[in-house]
């Protein structure tokens, strides 16, 4: 069998082995396994049942991952998006006040474009026009607004019944609220002590810590069958996600689904010193469709679009060359099926840390922004700042691509803007002049 797989996988050729890319996958797994939570609690906001939610997001991850080793032969492992899913939780649904179901027929269509437009390659030409600054402010935007949301979640900010105060400090006596903040501190402990899967430690643990003092009820049942899909199996409303209102919100999911897939796997090809000769991914297509295929799949279950994690990296690091990595991965989802009761059982204050612990990951990239250049800083702060103080992260993002080629034309420099750019612009401007109030 290990010849077989050998053979399959061509693991010696690519300088690994194949008892290395089974640890690779259990690291990856142990790693973003946090999604499994956290993905159906925050969808959970939107209306979307938990128990249905929960076995849609794995059972997106195994088809996602499961592709990726046996077609894409990648070390890469797929699953529902954190950014995505927070928009569609409390923009779409939470703000706009659209259903959930038509929500997902919004992610169904984009997931069917995603695949049109990466078999004709305009997506990996409109990727490639984004600059740098843009990509960073996106990453940085996501990042706030999820922390926003995991200080929300946890009760450590509160709104404030004070007039003219948005929000206030929430009550450190509650013992829900001090849970959480030893959540954030044990979590990133974990992570300086370079802990292998410090998210999903810091969760469980702090659950049992809740469960051990009455905080939260403890499960019944820990291990069972896993909850019925029919709540969400094929219920996304394609009709009305058709509807001219609703353009914006495809728009919004096209583009954070172009800048995170393409920066993650360029990411993780550079971590694992896969990138070719010219410091592109090799055959960038087969990821890209696998990426696509999934969200569609993702929106027939019933949860959000869907792509390559960053986490993937850990099982790189640990060695993992190939795509026996993400088979394993895979399979190891698959088995989360099973632990249904316990996952679901998991209280806010130990699941909303993460999503702070996240967001402080996605900040790294501040350092490296150019706050020399107005012309580039501007659509970059625009980006990030209106992600978090208008709870919208659409906004954000089409607020820096109208204000790239402005601020390049009022500097002297149009040629500086790629022909993309141009593109996303014009399209950026139809999503304020038509977004819904």
């Amino acid at each position: 069998m290990l010849a077989a797989l050998d053979r399959w996988f061509k693991v010696r050729n690519s300088g690994s082995t194949v008892p290395r890319e089974l640890v690779a996958g259990l690291t990856t797994f142990v790693t973003m396994s946090y999604i499994i939570v956290v993905n159906p609690l925050i969808l959970r906001d939107a209306g979307i049942p938990v128990g249905a939610s929960m076995v849609a997001t794995i059972l997106s991850a195994f088809f996602g991952t499961l592709a990726m080793g046996l077609y894409a032969n990648r070390p890469l492992a797929v699953a529902p998006y954190m950014g995505e899913n927070a928009f569609i939780a409390y923009t779409v649904c939470g703000v706009l006040g659209y259903s959930w179901q038509t929500a997902l027929g919004a992610i169904f269509i984009s997931g069917v474009l995603f695949m049109l437009i990466t078999l004709f390659g305009v997506r990996q030409w409109l990727v490639r026009s984004i600059p740098k600054s843009l990509k960073q402010g996106f990453t940085i935007g996501i990042g706030l607004f999820l922390t926003f949301i995991g200080l929300m979640t946890t009760g450590v900010i509160t709104q404030s019944a004070a007039p003219g105060v948005p929000v206030s400090l929430g009550n450190f006596g509650d013992m829900n609220v001090f849970l959480a903040v030893c959540g954030f501190v044990l979590m990133s402990a974990l992570m300086a002590w370079r802990t292998p899967g410090a998210i999903i430690i810091g969760i469980l643990v702090i659950s049992a810590m809740a469960f051990g003092i009455s905080a939260a009820p403890i499960p019944e049942h820990w291990f069972g069958l896993p909850p019925s899909l029919g709540e969400t199996f094929l219920a996304m409303d394609v009709g009305g996600a058709l509807a001219w209102g609703f353009f914006s919100v495809i728009l919004t999911v096209l583009v954070m689904d172009f800048v995170d897939t393409m920066g993650t796997l360029h990411a993780v090809h550079q971590a694992g010193g896969m990138l070719d000769e010219n410091g592109d991914v090799p055959d960038i297509r087969k990821p890209l469709l696998v990426d696509a295929m999934t969200t569609v799949v993702a929106a027939c279950l019933g949860t959000t679009s869907a792509g390559v994690y960053i986490e993937s990296a850990t099982g790189i690091e640990s060695g993992g060359r190939t795509g026996l990595t993400a088979v394993v991965t895979a399979l190891l989802f698959l088995l989360a099926l099973f632990m249904a009761p316990l996952l679901t059982a998991v209280p806010a204050c130990a699941y909303g840390p993460s999503l702070v612990v996240v967001g402080m990951l996605m900040m790294s990239g501040a350092g490296d922004m150019n706050f020399k250049s107005m012309d580039e800083l501007l659509p970059a702060f625009l980006t990030l700042v209106l992600m978090s103080f208008t709870y919208n992260i659409g906004i954000g993002m089409t607020a820096g691509f109208v204000a790239y080629p402005v601020m390049k034309i009022l500097v002297g420099k149009p040629e500086e803007v790629p022909a993309g750019m141009w593109v996303l612009s014009a399209i950026s401007l139809l999503f304020f002049l038509f977004y819904p109030h």
